[in-house]
């Protein structure tokens, strides 16, 4: 089965680019990202249409998570745990009838943290820890369980094309690494890293001064697995040619297959 993690910068806006790749791609269960629409406003129908079953985690405007699903949806939630003042539309977590069993997956835009010495960067670690408190009780699930999204990390120098570019930027910040190793090591594994690792494959182009065009990106979307996902994993890639479509989205898909 293919899982794919896409920060897409505005569902609506970007909608007939999204439905043109997912139907060549054609991934088994697909994690959203910026989706910017509250729940009701969300392109169910079009989703729906190509076989996909929906769970959404809406904001207005802002933020905004989904997970689409070719299986049966058996149980989602919404909200990451640990602070009840959190209103962010940032996390929701859903398990799906896979043809081998059960999988549970999570769709994760994690806050970007800028400025640094700020509220926002604050914010930013506090969450990081709760996303790490949480992933430590699915992990005693032992169970196949998939945690895509955009971490908003810069984790390895190779992951950027100029390091000095970034050296002051919250998503590079030695803390913000610090803890998404910390995250790892409960028990979860990069797919990239552990299926290809390559330098220099990036995931983020932004918009402005031509970053797409002169090759100036950034690796920050990720998907971390289980062991138990580990041990099927079957390959891992990175849709880059998103980027160079219609109307994109400064992100592109991360994809992994999975014998589950």
């Amino acid at each position: 089965m293919k899982i794919a993690s896409w920060n897409v910068n505005s569902v609506r806006t970007r909608l007939p680019t999204i439905i043109d790749w997912l139907k060549d791609a054609r991934p088994d269960v697909v994690c959203l990202q910026e989706i910017k629409c509250q729940d009701e406003q969300f392109p169910t129908q079009a989703f729906e249409d190509l076989g996909y079953n929906c769970a959404i985690h809406g904001q207005k405007s802002y933020n905004g998570v989904a997970i689409l699903s070719r299986y049966a949806i058996e149980e989602s939630m919404t909200g990451l745990p640990g602070d009840e003042a959190d209103d962010h539309a940032r996390y929701i977590e859903a398990v799906v009838s896979a043809d081998k069993g059960p999988l549970r997956v999570a769709s994760i835009y994690l806050p970007n943290g800028n400025p640094k010495e700020s509220e926002k960067f604050d914010y930013k670690l506090n969450w990081m820890r709760r996303l790490r408190t949480h992933a430590k009780t699915l992990l005693a699930y032992e169970e196949k369980l998939v945690l895509a999204g955009d971490y908003n990390v810069i984790y390895r120098d190779e992951d950027c094309w100029d390091v000095e570019a970034w050296a002051d930027d919250a998503l590079y910040a030695r803390e913000v690494r610090d803890e998404f190793a910390a995250l790892q090591w409960c028990g979860l594994t990069d797919a990239w890293m552990a299926r290809d690792a390559r330098a220099h494959q990036y995931t983020f182009w932004d918009y402005q001064r031509g970053a797409w065009q002169r090759g100036h990106g950034i690796h920050i979307d990720h998907i971390l697995l289980s062991s138990q996902a580990t041990d099927v994993l079957q390959g891992v890639a990175i849709a880059k040619e998103t980027r160079a479509m219609d109307k994109p989205s400064d992100h592109v898909p991360v994809i992994v297959e999975l014998d589950a």
